[in-house]
């Protein structure tokens, strides 16, 4: 007679199968999470080149001016009258404003801006510059 072997004695496995849906799925999220993380929607300008300080992790208020001379705060186009009521209501406490001029871009619009946002309050301004 036959007697069956105890359910203690037997050696357990490893189901690969669920194991290896569990890893896509990680995989899926983290990719649709590294691709959420990047900015797609900034205003494209060329850089000057220069040695810069890392900026802190906050995203602090943005000047920007294209290569058409044209004016952007925080990606929104405005016109050059009105930098500073858009600068005023979107300063954050700390009164930082980065100033992302192209390389082509007007001195005298750029400097422009920079006096709008002075009278809007800003206290500091920092300078975007192409890491070289």
């Amino acid at each position: 007679m036959k007697f069956k072997r105890s359910g203690a004695a037997r050696r357990g496995r490893i189901e690969i199968i669920p194991m290896i849906d569990v890893m896509f799925f990680l995989l899926a999220t983290l990719m649709l999470a590294s691709l959420a993380m990047q900015r797609l929607d900034a205003v494209k300008v060329t850089l000057p080149a220069g040695h810069a300080q890392q900026m802190a992790a906050h995203d602090p208020l943005t000047v920007s001016v294209d290569s058409r001379n044209e004016i952007f705060v925080n990606h929104l186009h405005v016109n050059a009258d009105q930098v500073e009521p858009t600068v005023k209501r979107l300063l954050q406490p700390d009164g930082v404003v980065v100033i992302a001029a192209d390389d082509t871009a007007g001195h005298g619009v750029v400097v422009q801006a920079m006096l709008a946002a002075r009278r809007a309050g800003a206290e500091r301004f920092l300078v975007a510059v192409h890491r070289e």
